[in-house]
């Protein structure tokens, strides 16, 4: 069922911020740190592990996806804004790794597409 998918994806936010948190504690700063990309990458750990096993249904696969779809892309802009603004109170330096590091992201998408694309397989004699 959808619900289901909508309990999984419920459980790696509340799982994945309190790993944000444990990690702002165990580095003395008061926030959550990267409470939400551990959410995202134990969505995509925990759904996969149940495709694998023959336990994701299609209808529970599509309320995985539905809010993640939803869910996922806003908190990560409100992060990301958030990111933007303390940066900008920190100084150049910040803002010019964080300037430096989307460049670098940019320059790898080719890099990555290439890697991504299956093999062209050529015929001798055709």
């Amino acid at each position: 069922m959808v619900i289901y998918g909508t309990a999984v994806l419920a459980a790696c936010v509340l799982l994945g911020l309190l790993l944000g948190e444990a990690l702002g504690v165990l580095i003395g700063v008061k926030a959550n740190v990267g409470g939400v990309g551990f959410a995202m990458l134990l969505l995509m750990l925990v759904s996969d592990w149940l495709r694998r096993r023959g336990a994701l249904p299609v209808i529970t696969e599509q309320g995985i996806s539905f809010w993640s779809a939803i869910y996922i892309p806003i908190v990560v802009a409100m992060a990301a804004q958030q990111n933007v603004v303390a940066a900008v109170k920190g100084g150049p330096a910040a803002v010019l790794a964080g300037v430096l590091a989307v460049l670098v992201c940019g320059a790898l998408i080719p890099v990555l597409d290439r890697l991504g694309r299956a093999p062209t397989i050529v015929m001798k004699g055709a």
